[in-house]
């Protein structure tokens, strides 16, 4: 019997053990649920089996415990907080982890601490004796962190990215980690290291990672006595300037060195010489250039990854890279290489896995069977610069060894068919790219049906014709496809969300595609955007579309022939922020429906036929940045409610039958660009826009606007200021002369008056519309990943393409302006290098300022249909850059001066309808102007008008003749007169004198009429 008993007693002891190691201890438990208080204020965010029950914490979320001991090793409790819950400061009470003594990891990243709840704070973890991972990154802690972990001896791993560390900063407090191998200090705001002998004696530390700071050249040379350390990353800082090369002689067990986008010079690749361990070196994004400094990364031997990308090496390749022969990524894309790649350069590297050629200026790739030793091969990617760069993929037959995971392939010359014969053999392709390459032909949709896992299909900007076959069997993986910019006819296959069901990303504009939208698209729920643009689709959107796409962050359907109503009038679409309907025939009104959509950043619904009033409710879409309504029937006034849109940097509401005045209210600080033009707004420019301090474009022809031009519009960012076509009057403010980003203004057609302002040569009208953006992109929020395939250095990151939903751009209006006599629309390059002056058909008076003269870079003058006098300015010489000059119907006075003849580019010119004179210059361009340039001033002269300027009459001898005999006939005739004349006169007097009684009879006589003549006159008084 006694046998039995210790039987029974061995078997309830081995239960007890067993019950014992179930599940965690009591007391640790109990300190999660403390934890769960202290760091889940709202419960709803806390994991939820953190319960308090008798379930096993082992087994709980975020916790990790010793499969022997069942004791807690690992908490991750990061990101524990509600990020978009505003919180006071948060304190983190270290000693909540006492209970944990067998804890080695401890995860509080993104928690927002700003400080530790008691002064020992960390000290109290030196108890936790095996802690060797704690990471604190994401925080709100300063430099004073230091001498709190200092304490835990045991760390291997110490995580303090992204806090709130600046300045100089010392570790006189690490020494007592000597164990620590790995420590990040990345994404703060370091500028120096203050005492180094701390960061000295971290003997172990083999990682170290300073990225994302202000560290400069100093602070790269106090890492030289760091002897074991193995991987440096110091990317994104400030190292410009020379190094002393031997300071860091000593890390030559340096693996790993990252020194992206820190601007360092050629210089620091000296020290490549002493770095003969290096395996993966990332140079990206430092303006290098010349290829000569390359030659010292042959030395390099063990070299695996090597990322040269974005810099500005020029040149060919160095053929001692050939000798590379680890290498297992090359990345030297975005660069100015040239030449042709040869094959020896290709069949050398036999380890590549990545190679990247893309954006340089090379003129021809070697064939591609030069990789025919290659079986490693995973990346391939040369996108051209559209520079006719030959890609030879001959087609002998060799089968490639390699299975590519990503294939790009654009912008380049290539023949198609021994390009798809080789593409034949690849069956795990992700992501293909085989744009701007002209290929003809029908749509190779094999290309989804050989690679069952590709995720990406680029092919646009081709000539691919005939329909849109879909894979024979739904493909599960793909989630973008782009196919526009083809010759793609037929209807969309209604199937699409059958076999593409997982699709995100989907463009197929710019093709020929016919027929209505296909409603099945509603069942593609994962659905991101969708752009049908410049089709010839017809019909409605799909009450579907908007309803079953719940995802969907941009819909472009611009230019089809849709028509109907503009939308549904129920929407689902609530994640929307890009809509375009431009171009369409939609009629209506605008559906409230699209309050749903209230993250709404762009909306274009410009050249329909929308009609009614615009709407109050859209004030609520205070997310938009862009509102495009151009060309409807829109009336009525714009909405008050439009003020509160405090992100908007495009308004167009330009040729509708918009009235009433414009909002003294809207003037949002953001807003760059404003079209109202053609409309029938009327009243003054009161404060409208006046805030807007970064608007460069401003637009406002053809309304009924009145009063005056405000002096505060110089204030503005202006570079394009249109008021032509109104009613304005009063002088031009001499404010204006303070717009010196001004390239093109119009004032013309008004009522303005007084003198031009002299002070104009104070604006310098700049080639280039250089003040604010011209091209507006609308970024989709977080920037959409459609897929999540990418390849993977070991030692260095990789910048690779993203595979992401591109932004919708908006090219700038074209902008209306008079010059040569003729109005033109200027958009793009045209309206980028255009400037001009326009104050034509107002009621300016005086002389035209000298000044004006000195506008060099100015390509258009107009100043006609005024009252100004006075001369042309000789200083108009000075116009060099003067396409076009109209002075004409004006009061100006003088000659024309001779020195405009020095204007080499004036294409036009008129001073018709003037008072000048004198002659007109028929030098240079001047002998190509024709009458009607000069017409209208009686005393101008010259060749063009056919007028001698100093006439000599000439003539014949019988005329002349004639005309002396004519002279002396009158003299004689003169002469006569006068002595027949005087002959009486004497003979008169001298009777009277001798016979009195003749001198009575005289004298009678001649009172006698005296007396009757008096007579008459008081008669016809009376």
């Amino acid at each position: 019997m006694k046998w039995i008993f210790w039987c029974w007693l061995s078997l309830v002891l081995v239960q007890l053990n067993d019950y014992q190691c179930f599940g965690c201890h009591e007391e640790e438990r109990l300190a999660l649920l403390k934890l769960k208080t202290s760091f889940y204020p709202d419960e709803s965010y806390a994991p939820p089996s953190w319960e308090d029950n008798d379930s096993d914490c082992c087994g709980w979320e975020n916790v990790v415990c010793d499969k022997e001991t069942k004791q807690v090793s690992k908490l991750f409790l990061n990101s524990s907080w509600d990020p978009l819950e505003v919180y006071e400061d948060v304190y983190l009470d270290a000693t909540l982890f006492l209970p944990f003594k067998d804890l080695t990891s401890l995860n509080l990243s993104s928690n927002m601490f700003s400080g530790l709840a008691d002064n020992d704070g960390f000290e109290r973890l030196s108890k936790l004796n095996k802690l060797r991972f704690l990471d604190l990154s994401g925080g709100n802690f300063n430099d004073s962190i230091f001498a709190h972990v200092g304490a835990i001896s045991s760390l291997t791993t110490l995580y303090l990215a992204s806090n709130l560390m600046t300045g100089a900063t010392h570790f006189q407090e690490l020494p007592a980690l000597s164990n620590l191998e790995e420590l990040d200090l990345s994404e703060n705001l370091l500028e120096s290291f203050m005492e180094i002998q701390g960061l000295k004696k971290l003997s172990k530390l083999k990682v170290l990672n300073l990225n994302s700071n202000k560290l400069n050249m100093s602070t790269l040379l106090s890492l030289g006595n760091l002897h074991s350390l193995k991987r440096l990353y110091i990317n994104d800082n400030s190292l410009e300037g020379s190094i002393a090369i031997e300071g860091l002689n000593s890390l030559r067990n340096l693996e790993v060195l990252d020194v992206s986008s820190s601007n360092i010079s050629s210089n620091f690749l000296q020290v490549l010489d002493y770095m003969i361990s290096l395996k993966g070196l990332s140079l990206r994004d430092n303006s290098l250039n010349g290829t000569t400094d390359l030659l010292g990364l042959c030395k390099l031997r063990d070299l695996e990854e090597l990322d040269l990308s974005h810099n500005s090496f020029k040149g060919t390749i160095p053929s001692c890279v050939e000798t590379l022969t680890s290498l297992r990524v090359l990345d030297i894309s975005r660069n100015r290489f040239s030449g042709n790649i040869s094959s020896s350069f290709i069949s050398s590297l036999i380890s590549l896995e990545f190679l990247s050629l893309s954006h340089n200026v090379f003129q021809s790739l070697a064939p591609f069977s030069s990789f025919a030793n290659h079986s490693k091969l995973e990346v391939f990617e040369l996108i051209g610069n559209n520079n006719g760069l030959m890609v030879e993929i001959d087609d002998h037959n060799w089968v490639p060894r390699f299975q590519l995971k990503i294939f790009r392939l654009s912008g380049c010359s290539v023949d198609e068919g021994s390009m798809f014969k080789f593409l034949s053999y690849q069956y795990d392709l992700r992501v293909i790219d085989l744009s701007d390459n002209n290929l003809e032909g029908d749509f190779p949709n094999w290309l989804m049906e050989n690679n069952t896992r590709m995720v990406e299909l680029y092919l646009k900007n081709n000539s691919f014709k005939g329909q849109f076959p879909l894979p024979s069997r739904p493909s599960t993986f793909i989630s973008v496809v782009d196919i526009s910019s083809n010759q793609l006819q037929g209807h969309i296959p209604s199937t699409i969300s059958v076999y593409l069901p997982n699709l995100k990303y989907l463009n197929l504009s710019t093709n020929s595609f016919k027929g209505s939208i296909p409603s099945s698209f509603g069942d593609m729920k994962n659905l991101l955007v969708l752009d049908l643009s410049n089709n010839e689709l017809l019909g409605g959107i799909p009450d579907s579309l908007v309803s079953g796409c719940i995802l969907l962050h941009a819909l472009i359907l611009s230019n089809n022939n849709l028509s109907g109503e503009m939308f549904p009038k129920f929407s689902n679409l609530t994640s929307l922020e890009i809509l375009r309907l431009n171009g369409n025939l939609f009629l209506g009104e605008i559906p409230e429906s699209l309050l749903n959509s209230s993250y709404l950043k762009s909306l274009d619904v410009s050249y329909n036929s929308l009609s009614s009033k615009l709407p109050t409710w859209m004030g609520n879409l205070t997310y938009l940045q862009t509102l495009l309504m151009a060309g409807n029937h829109l009336e009525g006034p714009i909405p008050t409610e439009f003020c509160s849109y405090e992100n908007i940097e495009i308004l167009d509401l330009s040729q509708n039958n918009l009235s009433g005045s414009i909002p003294s209210c809207f003037s949002p600080i953001s807003l760059l660009q404003v079209y109202l033009h053609d409309n029938k707004f009327t009243g003054p420019i009161t404060k409208s826009f006046s805030q807007s301090s970064l608007l460069v474009t401003l637009d406002l022809r053809n309304n009924y606007l009145t009063g005056g031009i405000p002096s505060w519009i110089s204030n503005l960012s202006l570079s394009i200021l249109l008021l032509k076509e109104n009613q304005l009057e009063g002088r031009i403010p001499v404010e204006l002369c303070q717009s010196s980003l001004m390239t093109m203004l119009d004032l013309s057609h008004n009522n303005l008056s007084g003198p031009i302002p002299s002070c104009l040569n104070k604006i310098p009208f700049k080639i280039g519309f250089r003040s604010g953006k011209f091209r507006i992109a609308v970024s989709l929020d977080g920037d959409l990943q459609l897929s999540a395939y990418s390849y993977q250095g070991s030692y260095i990151e990789l910048l690779q393409i993203p595979s992401y939903a591109k932004p919708a751009y908006y090219e700038i209006s074209s902008v209306e302006f008079t010059t040569k006599n003729r109005s033109d629309f200027y958009r793009n390059n045209f309206l980028y290098n255009m400037t001009g002056i326009d104050l034509s058909w107002n009621k300016l008076t005086g002389r035209i300022p000298p000044e004006i003269g000195e506008l060099k870079l100015i390509r258009a003058l107009d100043l006609s249909h005024n009252e100004l006098n006075g001369s042309i300015p000789t200083t108009f010489s000075g116009l060099k850059n003067i396409e076009s000059l109209d002075l004409s119907h004006n009061k100006l006075t003088g000659a024309i001066p001779q020195q405009l003849t020095e204007l080499t580019a004036l294409g036009y010119f008129s001073v018709a309808y003037n008072n000048l004179s004198g002659k007109i210059p028929d030098k240079a361009q001047f002998g190509a102007f024709v009458e009607n340039s000069y017409e209208g001033n009686s005393f101008l002269c010259g060749p063009t008008l056919k007028k001698d300027c100093n006439p000599t009459p000439e003539q014949s001898p019988a005329g002349h003749e004639e005309g002396e005999n004519s002279f002396m006939e009158m003299l004689a005739f003169y002469l006569s007169f006068l002595v027949a004349y005087v002959t009486v006169v004497v003979v008169l007097t001298a009777t009277l004198y001798i016979n009195m009684d003749w001198r009575n009879k005289w004298f009678h006589l001649v009172d006698a009429c005296i007396t009757t003549c008096l007579c008459k006159l008081t008669n016809q008084n009376d």
